[in-house]
C-alpha cells in the first residue's frame, strides 16, 4: 500500500501539487483505513487529505482516474509489482505463457504488464518520444524475443505452419498493444507534467525577441504559474518574519506578576511595509515585447501587490491601469501601443509624471519600477527628476532588455541615471523578469 500511495504522491508532486511528507503519512493511515475495496471513497479520502485548493483538487482527481484506472491491475497487484524494481529481478514467459496472456487478459494480464514495465523503469518516463522505448523494453522482460523467434522460424516454415504463426502474430501485436497503453499511461501519469514543466523552463529561459507564437500562447498559463509561485514564497516569507522575536524585559517586567516565572510572554515585531509599486514602461519598438510579459507578471500578482500603478510612454506618459483592467491582455496591450505613439522622450515621461497629480503616489514606501532601453533619441534625460524620484521612493529598480555592451553608445543615456538607481540589470527573458519581481518583493518582506 505504502509504494502504491508514494508512486501516487509522486505523480501529484509531478503535476506541481504540494503536498508534504505529513499529508503522505495522513494518506497513508486514511487509505488504510477505508481500504481499497470502494473506488469513489478512496477517492474522495484522498481527495480531501492530499487536495488544499480548487486548482490542486482539480490535479488530483484527473491524476486519480489515470492512476487508479479500472482496467489496470488491482493495488495489490501494483504491491507486487513494485517489489522487484529491476530488469535483473524479472523473469520473462515463455512463449505459451505469452500467448495466453495475450488471449485471456484481465486483470492477471494487466498485473503481469504492469509488473514489465514497472521493471523496465517506464515510471521514469519523462516526455512523449520515449513511448517505443519503453514499450520495446516492456516486451523484452515479458519474453517477446523468444515469441518472435517462432514467429520466424514459423514464416520459413511457410504454409505448413500458416495458421499457428497467424495466431502468435496476433498475440504480438496484442501484446504489443496492452503494453503501449500501459506505457502511454505512466506518461499521462508521470510524463505530461514533466515535459510541460521542461518546456516551461526552456521558454522562461528563452531570449523574448526570439520567442514563436507558439511560445508566446503558452505564457499566460507560464505566467500564472510565476505568479503563484511568487506569491506563494512572500506569503511563506512574511508570515515567519511576521512571528516576531522574544522581547526579553518586558516578559521579566510581566513576570514579576507570576512570582518570576514567565506566564506571559513579550515579543518584538517590526512593522513591515506593504508592497507599493509604480511601474513606467517604454513601449517603443522591440521594448514593447518585454512590457507585455512585465505587465501580465505584474496584474497576475494583484492579490500580492494590490497598490500597483502602471504607465506606459514614448512620447508621453499615460496612465495604463484602466485600460489594462477593463480589457483582454492584448486587446489592452495593442491600445497602449497605439496611445503612446511617437518618438521616445525619456525626459518628456519623467515630466509628465512628476509635474501632474500622479507625482503624489510616489513615497518611502514605493518601489519604481522602470523597464527600458533608455534611448532618449538625444533629447533632455531630466537627470533633476530622476534624482527626485530617487529621494523620495524607497528605491528605483531599471530593467533594460538592450545588452549591457551597448550601454552608453549613441543615444543611449543609461549610465546618466545609473547612480540613482538601486538596481539596474540587463532583462531578457521571463525568468529574468521574474527574479527581478521577487527581488523587489523581499524588500517588503
Amino acid at each position: 500500500m505504502e509504494r502504491v500511495l508514494a508512486a501516487f504522491v509522486r505523480a501529484l508532486r509531478a503535476a506541481g501539487s504540494p503536498v508534504s511528507t505529513a499529508e503522505t503519512i495522513d494518506a497513508v493511515k486514511a487509505v488504510a483505513f477505508v481500504g481499497y475495496g470502494d473506488r469513489q471513497v478512496l477517492k474522495d479520502t484522498l481527495g480531501a487529505v492530499l487536495a488544499k485548493s480548487e486548482t490542486e483538487k482539480h490535479t488530483h482527481d484527473a491524476l486519480f482516474e489515470l492512476y487508479f484506472n479500472r482496467e489496470a491491475p488491482p493495488p495489490e497487484a501494483l504491491e507486487d509489482a513494485g517489489q522487484g524494481d529491476s530488469e535483473a529481478e524479472f523473469d520473462d514467459l515463455d512463449v505459451e505463457s505469452l500467448m495466453n496472456l495475450a488471449a485471456n487478459g484481465g486483470r492477471n494480464a494487466a498485473a503481469a504488464i504492469e509488473q514489465a514495465a514497472a521493471a523496465a523503469g517506464a515510471e521514469n518516463i519523462r516526455f512523449a518520444t520515449q513511448v517505443p522505448h519503453y514499450v520495446r523494453r516492456t516486451l523484452q522482460l515479458l519474453g517477446i524475443d523468444h515469441l518472435d523467434q517462432r514467429i520466424l522460424e514459423g514464416l520459413q516454415k511457410g504454409k505448413a505452419d500458416e495458421k499457428a504463426t497467424q495466431a502468435m502474430m496476433a498475440a504480438r501485436e496484442t501484446l504489443q498493444r496492452r503494453a503501449r497503453e500501459q506505457v502511454q499511461r505512466y506518461f499521462e501519469i508521470y510524463g505530461k507534467s514533466a515535459t510541460e514543466n521542461f518546456m516551461n523552463d526552456v521558454v522562461a529561459n528563452r531570449k523574448i525577441e526570439k520567442l514563436s507564437e507558439h511560445d508566446q500562447a503558452r505564457m499566460h498559463t507560464l505566467v500564472a504559474k510565476l505568479a503563484k509561485r511568487l506569491a506563494d514564497k512572500h506569503a511563506r516569507r512574511r508570515k515567519l518574519k511576521n512571528r516576531g522575536v522574544l522581547d526579553i524585559r518586558k516578559t521579566i517586567r510581566r513576570a514579576t506578576a507570576h512570582d518570576g516565572v514567565p506566564f506571559d510572554l513579550a515579543f518584538k515585531f517590526k512593522k513591515k511595509d506593504r508592497p507599493k509599486i509604480v511601474v513606467l514602461c517604454d513601449v517603443s519598438g522591440s521594448v514593447a515585447r518585454y512590457v507585455g510579459f512585465l505587465l501580465m507578471l505584474l496584474y497576475a500578482l494583484h492579490e500580492k501587490v494590490a497598490d500597483l500603478r502602471a504607465f506606459a510612454f514614448a512620447a508621453h506618459l499615460f496612465d495604463v491601469d484602466e485600460t489594462l483592467r477593463n480589457n483582454e491582455f492584448e486587446t489592452a496591450m495593442t491600445q497602449i501601443i497605439r496611445m503612446c505613439g511617437g518618438t521616445t522622450d525619456y525626459g518628456k515621461a519623467l515630466s509628465d509624471l512628476m509635474e501632474t497629480e500622479n507625482s503624489d503616489i510616489i513615497d518611502r514606501r514605493t518601489t519604481v519600477l522602470v523597464l527600458g532601453d533608455a534611448r532618449s533619441n538625444y533629447g533632455n534625460p531630466r537627470l533633476d527628476l530622476v534624482r527626485e524620484i530617487a529621494d523620495r521612493s524607497k528605491r528605483i529598480v531599471w530593467l533594460n532588455p538592450e545588452i549591457p555592451s551597448l550601454w552608453g553608445f549613441g543615444d543611449s543615456v543609461i549610465n546618466q541615471y545609473r547612480p540613482f538607481c538601486t538596481t539596474l540589470t540587463h532583462c531578457a527573458t521571463v525568468a529574468d523578469i521574474e527574479r527581478a519581481i521577487d527581488d523587489i518583493l523581499k524588500a517588503y518582506d
